[in-house]
């Protein structure tokens, strides 16, 4: 399994929003960055994600979904009437990729952006050399790093 952190503002989708729909199951859509669609694609049946809420004060990684459903072609950009609509796109030859995620929870402290970036073993985390990449994945290295700031034992 590989691990993947998702950022979101939390005034558009937070943690709550995906534990709050009914079976905390949420279709992760949205995506307009080729790099970050790539990453979508890439993802599998039960991967880790880790939800970034990026824009706010304490901007950091707050809690864990888990991959319920592999990429599949995002419908808005089929929908004329949605501003995620892409003229370009076809049922035939989709552009742009969603994925459902299930909550996992939330934990006990947000793990900041600060400290991510004061950790030198994740110099290379995507999250921090790309900031306006919204799929990224984990590295093995990465998520030992992460898992022991966040106060877990390793696996």
């Amino acid at each position: 399994m590989a691990v993947w952190i998702l950022k979101t503002e939390p005034a558009e989708c937070s943690l709550d929003d995906i534990r709050d729909v009914p079976g905390g199951v949420m279709r992760w859509d949205g995506i307009r960055n080729y790099q970050a669609r790539n990453n979508l694609r890439a993802m599998r049946c039960g991967d880790t994600c880790l939800v970034y809420h990026s824009s706010v004060r304490d901007a950091g990684i707050v809690g864990s979904a888990v991959l319920l459903r592999e990429a599949y072609p995002d419908p808005a950009q089929f929908d004329a009437a949605s501003p995620l609509f892409d003229a370009k796109a076809s049922s035939e030859a989709p552009r742009w990729y969603a994925v459902d995620i299930r909550y996992e929870g939330r934990f006990p402290a947000v793990l900041p952006a600060q400290q991510l970036r004061e950790e030198s073993a994740l110099a290379e985390l995507a999250l921090l050399r790309q900031g306006r990449l919204s799929v990224s994945p984990v590295s093995d290295a990465q998520w030992l790093v992460l898992q022991s700031l966040l106060g877990r034992p390793a696996p």
